[in-house]
Protein backbone atom coordinates (compact mmCIF):
# COMPACT_ATOMS: atom_id res chain seq x y z
CA UNK A 1 0.00 0.00 0.00
CA UNK A 2 1.11 3.29 -1.04
CA UNK A 3 1.61 6.16 1.62
CA UNK A 4 1.59 9.79 -0.01
CA UNK A 5 1.57 12.26 2.36
CA UNK A 6 0.40 16.07 1.58
CA UNK A 7 3.52 17.63 3.36
CA UNK A 8 6.12 15.92 1.26
CA UNK A 9 5.04 17.94 -1.96
CA UNK A 10 5.06 21.65 -0.27
CA UNK A 11 8.13 23.75 -1.25
CA UNK A 12 9.38 23.54 2.25
CA UNK A 13 9.70 20.11 2.11
CA UNK A 14 12.54 20.04 -0.72
CA UNK A 15 16.25 20.66 0.12
CA UNK A 16 17.68 23.61 -1.29
CA UNK A 17 20.15 21.63 -3.05
CA UNK A 18 17.07 20.16 -4.58
CA UNK A 19 15.59 23.29 -5.61
CA UNK A 20 18.86 24.53 -6.88
CA UNK A 21 19.24 21.40 -9.40
CA UNK A 22 15.55 21.79 -10.41
CA UNK A 23 15.74 25.65 -11.40
CA UNK A 24 19.46 25.03 -13.43
CA UNK A 25 17.12 21.93 -15.04
CA UNK A 26 14.39 23.92 -15.95
CA UNK A 27 16.34 26.66 -17.70
CA UNK A 28 18.55 24.38 -19.51
CA UNK A 29 15.37 22.98 -20.40
CA UNK A 30 14.27 25.94 -21.75
CA UNK A 31 16.67 27.04 -23.64
CA UNK A 32 17.51 23.92 -25.75
CA UNK A 33 15.31 22.70 -28.28
CA UNK A 34 12.71 20.12 -27.53
CA UNK A 35 13.99 16.60 -27.17
CA UNK A 36 11.56 15.84 -29.85
CA UNK A 37 13.07 17.91 -32.64
CA UNK A 38 16.45 16.76 -31.97
CA UNK A 39 17.73 13.87 -34.24
CA UNK A 40 18.04 10.79 -32.35
CA UNK A 41 21.96 10.09 -32.80
CA UNK A 42 22.32 13.51 -31.66
CA UNK A 43 20.18 12.66 -28.56
CA UNK A 44 22.78 9.97 -28.11
CA UNK A 45 26.11 11.67 -28.96
CA UNK A 46 25.30 14.58 -26.08
CA UNK A 47 24.55 11.47 -23.31
CA UNK A 48 27.73 9.76 -24.37
CA UNK A 49 29.83 12.79 -24.01
CA UNK A 50 27.63 13.65 -20.67
CA UNK A 51 28.47 10.19 -19.32
CA UNK A 52 31.88 9.31 -20.60
CA UNK A 53 33.11 10.26 -17.07
CA UNK A 54 31.22 7.68 -15.89
CA UNK A 55 32.88 4.20 -17.57
CA UNK A 56 34.77 2.45 -15.33
CA UNK A 57 38.10 0.90 -17.05
CA UNK A 58 37.92 -1.87 -15.09
CA UNK A 59 34.10 -3.44 -16.52
CA UNK A 60 34.32 -6.67 -17.76
CA UNK A 61 32.44 -6.35 -21.30
CA UNK A 62 30.54 -9.51 -22.25
CA UNK A 63 27.97 -10.67 -24.28
CA UNK A 64 25.07 -13.29 -23.60
CA UNK A 65 24.23 -14.76 -26.83
CA UNK A 66 23.66 -11.45 -29.11
CA UNK A 67 23.49 -8.91 -26.18
CA UNK A 68 26.27 -7.09 -25.20
CA UNK A 69 26.84 -6.33 -21.36
CA UNK A 70 29.35 -4.89 -18.94
CA UNK A 71 30.15 -6.35 -15.50
CA UNK A 72 31.21 -4.63 -12.77
CA UNK A 73 32.95 -7.00 -9.52
CA UNK A 74 33.58 -6.05 -5.89
CA UNK A 75 37.43 -6.21 -4.61
CA UNK A 76 36.94 -8.38 -1.51
CA UNK A 77 33.81 -10.94 -2.21
CA UNK A 78 30.70 -11.68 -3.96
CA UNK A 79 27.39 -12.15 -2.10
CA UNK A 80 24.71 -11.43 -4.93
CA UNK A 81 24.40 -10.15 -8.45
CA UNK A 82 22.47 -7.49 -9.20
CA UNK A 83 21.17 -7.17 -13.02
CA UNK A 84 20.75 -3.51 -13.81
CA UNK A 85 18.57 -2.08 -17.14
CA UNK A 86 19.50 1.60 -17.92
CA UNK A 87 17.18 4.38 -19.03
CA UNK A 88 17.00 6.46 -21.82
CA UNK A 89 13.49 6.38 -23.56
CA UNK A 90 14.53 2.91 -24.80
CA UNK A 91 16.20 5.07 -27.73
CA UNK A 92 19.29 6.32 -25.89
CA UNK A 93 21.58 5.30 -23.28
CA UNK A 94 24.65 2.72 -22.47
CA UNK A 95 25.23 0.17 -19.97
CA UNK A 96 27.80 2.19 -19.05
CA UNK A 97 25.51 5.19 -18.13
CA UNK A 98 25.59 3.96 -14.31
CA UNK A 99 28.62 2.94 -13.31
CA UNK A 100 29.56 5.32 -10.98
CA UNK A 101 26.34 4.32 -9.43
CA UNK A 102 26.95 0.59 -9.97
CA UNK A 103 30.49 0.46 -8.48
CA UNK A 104 29.28 2.24 -5.21
CA UNK A 105 26.88 -0.65 -5.10
CA UNK A 106 29.02 -3.08 -5.79
CA UNK A 107 31.56 -1.98 -3.26
CA UNK A 108 29.46 -1.39 -0.45
CA UNK A 109 27.01 -3.95 -1.13
CA UNK A 110 29.70 -6.78 -2.11
CA UNK A 111 27.78 -7.62 -5.39
CA UNK A 112 28.44 -8.26 -8.78
CA UNK A 113 26.98 -5.67 -11.25
CA UNK A 114 25.57 -6.49 -14.70
CA UNK A 115 24.31 -4.09 -16.76
CA UNK A 116 22.50 -4.56 -20.04
CA UNK A 117 22.99 -3.36 -23.23
CA UNK A 118 19.18 -4.08 -24.99
CA UNK A 119 18.88 -2.50 -28.75
CA UNK A 120 17.17 0.48 -29.29
CA UNK A 121 14.37 1.84 -30.68
CA UNK A 122 13.23 3.36 -33.42
CA UNK A 123 15.69 1.01 -34.96
CA UNK A 124 14.58 -1.96 -33.12
CA UNK A 125 10.68 -1.73 -31.92
CA UNK A 126 9.30 -3.83 -29.66
CA UNK A 127 10.06 -7.22 -28.84
CA UNK A 128 13.89 -6.24 -29.54
CA UNK A 129 14.38 -4.66 -25.87
CA UNK A 130 12.35 -7.00 -23.57
CA UNK A 131 13.93 -9.93 -25.65
CA UNK A 132 17.38 -8.97 -24.74
CA UNK A 133 16.59 -7.69 -21.47
CA UNK A 134 14.99 -11.81 -21.11
CA UNK A 135 18.19 -13.40 -22.54
CA UNK A 136 20.20 -11.52 -20.06
CA UNK A 137 17.85 -12.48 -17.60
CA UNK A 138 18.05 -15.89 -18.26
CA UNK A 139 21.97 -16.24 -18.99
CA UNK A 140 22.14 -14.83 -15.27
CA UNK A 141 19.60 -17.35 -13.46
CA UNK A 142 21.55 -20.25 -15.72
CA UNK A 143 24.97 -19.16 -14.96
CA UNK A 144 25.11 -16.65 -11.77
CA UNK A 145 26.40 -19.65 -9.57
CA UNK A 146 29.28 -20.51 -12.15
CA UNK A 147 29.96 -17.18 -12.84
CA UNK A 148 30.07 -15.48 -9.49
CA UNK A 149 29.59 -17.96 -6.69
CA UNK A 150 26.05 -17.05 -5.87
CA UNK A 151 22.47 -17.61 -7.16
CA UNK A 152 21.32 -14.28 -5.55
CA UNK A 153 19.70 -12.23 -7.77
CA UNK A 154 17.95 -8.48 -7.64
CA UNK A 155 16.83 -6.82 -10.58
CA UNK A 156 16.69 -3.22 -11.68
CA UNK A 157 16.48 -0.44 -13.92
CA UNK A 158 16.04 3.55 -14.39
CA UNK A 159 12.93 4.70 -16.13
CA UNK A 160 12.69 2.87 -19.41
CA UNK A 161 15.00 0.43 -17.30
CA UNK A 162 12.24 0.38 -14.81
CA UNK A 163 9.90 -0.61 -17.24
CA UNK A 164 11.65 -3.11 -18.74
CA UNK A 165 12.92 -4.96 -15.83
CA UNK A 166 9.41 -5.33 -14.71
CA UNK A 167 8.18 -6.81 -17.88
CA UNK A 168 11.54 -9.27 -17.64
CA UNK A 169 10.39 -10.48 -14.33
CA UNK A 170 6.67 -11.33 -15.81
CA UNK A 171 8.47 -12.78 -18.77
CA UNK A 172 10.61 -14.96 -16.35
CA UNK A 173 8.03 -16.28 -14.70
CA UNK A 174 5.26 -17.00 -17.68
CA UNK A 175 8.32 -18.26 -20.19
CA UNK A 176 10.71 -20.15 -17.55
CA UNK A 177 8.82 -20.70 -14.30
CA UNK A 178 11.74 -18.58 -12.65
CA UNK A 179 10.54 -16.54 -9.61
CA UNK A 180 13.81 -16.30 -7.51
CA UNK A 181 14.77 -12.72 -8.33
CA UNK A 182 15.28 -11.54 -4.41
CA UNK A 183 14.06 -8.43 -5.39
CA UNK A 184 13.28 -5.83 -7.42
CA UNK A 185 14.72 -1.82 -7.57
CA UNK A 186 12.68 0.26 -9.71
CA UNK A 187 13.96 4.19 -10.18
CA UNK A 188 11.25 6.36 -11.70
CA UNK A 189 9.55 3.50 -14.25
CA UNK A 190 7.07 3.70 -16.59
CA UNK A 191 4.41 0.76 -16.15
CA UNK A 192 1.34 2.03 -18.33
CA UNK A 193 2.89 3.24 -21.63
CA UNK A 194 -0.87 4.37 -22.30
CA UNK A 195 -0.27 7.54 -20.27
CA UNK A 196 -1.93 7.80 -16.62
CA UNK A 197 -3.68 10.91 -16.23
CA UNK A 198 -0.82 12.77 -14.25
CA UNK A 199 1.51 11.75 -17.38
CA UNK A 200 -0.98 13.49 -19.74
CA UNK A 201 -1.53 16.98 -17.48
CA UNK A 202 0.99 17.39 -14.56
CA UNK A 203 3.44 15.94 -16.54
CA UNK A 204 3.50 19.13 -19.38
CA UNK A 205 4.89 21.21 -16.13
CA UNK A 206 8.27 18.55 -15.49
CA UNK A 207 11.23 19.49 -16.56
CA UNK A 208 13.22 17.10 -19.19
CA UNK A 209 10.92 15.07 -19.67
CA UNK A 210 7.15 15.76 -20.78
CA UNK A 211 4.02 13.92 -22.13
CA UNK A 212 4.88 15.07 -25.89
CA UNK A 213 8.04 12.76 -25.43
CA UNK A 214 6.80 10.17 -23.49
CA UNK A 215 4.75 9.81 -26.52
CA UNK A 216 7.66 9.93 -29.12
CA UNK A 217 9.28 6.98 -27.19
CA UNK A 218 6.40 4.91 -26.62
CA UNK A 219 5.16 5.15 -30.23
CA UNK A 220 8.38 4.08 -31.12
CA UNK A 221 8.96 1.35 -28.82
CA UNK A 222 5.42 -0.44 -29.09
CA UNK A 223 5.03 0.57 -32.76
CA UNK A 224 1.31 0.18 -33.29
CA UNK A 225 1.17 -2.69 -30.69
CA UNK A 226 -1.71 -2.96 -28.25
CA UNK A 227 -0.33 -0.21 -25.11
CA UNK A 228 -2.53 -2.44 -22.88
CA UNK A 229 -0.92 -5.58 -23.53
CA UNK A 230 0.97 -6.99 -20.24
CA UNK A 231 4.51 -7.52 -22.43
CA UNK A 232 3.92 -3.79 -23.10
CA UNK A 233 2.50 -2.02 -20.31
CA UNK A 234 3.22 -4.36 -17.07
CA UNK A 235 0.72 -2.85 -14.90
CA UNK A 236 -1.79 -4.73 -16.91
CA UNK A 237 -0.11 -8.32 -16.59
CA UNK A 238 -0.80 -10.77 -13.73
CA UNK A 239 1.41 -9.49 -10.47
CA UNK A 240 1.37 -12.52 -8.62
CA UNK A 241 4.76 -14.10 -7.19
CA UNK A 242 6.43 -11.07 -7.72
CA UNK A 243 9.67 -10.07 -5.56
CA UNK A 244 9.46 -7.37 -2.84
CA UNK A 245 10.10 -4.24 -5.03
CA UNK A 246 11.27 -0.58 -3.53
CA UNK A 247 9.78 1.96 -5.71
CA UNK A 248 11.89 5.39 -5.99
CA UNK A 249 10.43 8.70 -7.72
CA UNK A 250 10.12 11.96 -7.26
CA UNK A 251 7.42 14.64 -6.03
CA UNK A 252 7.53 16.18 -9.02
CA UNK A 253 8.10 13.27 -11.61
CA UNK A 254 5.75 12.90 -14.52
CA UNK A 255 6.27 9.42 -13.92
CA UNK A 256 4.89 9.44 -10.06
CA UNK A 257 1.43 8.52 -10.76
Amino acid sequence: MSDLRAEWFRPEAITLETAEFNAKLEAQVAAAPHATTIPIEETRALRDAMNESKRLAHAEERSFGPVPSRILRPTDRIEGVFLWIHGGGWRAGRPWYQEDYLWELAQSGHIATVSVGYRLTPEHAYPAAPDDCEAAALWLVQHAASEFGTDRIVIGGASAGGHLAAVTLQRMRDRHGYTGFLGADMLYGVYDLGGTPWMRTVGESVPAWDWRSMQQGVEWFASGHDLRDPDISPLYGDLTSMPPALFTIGTRDSLLE
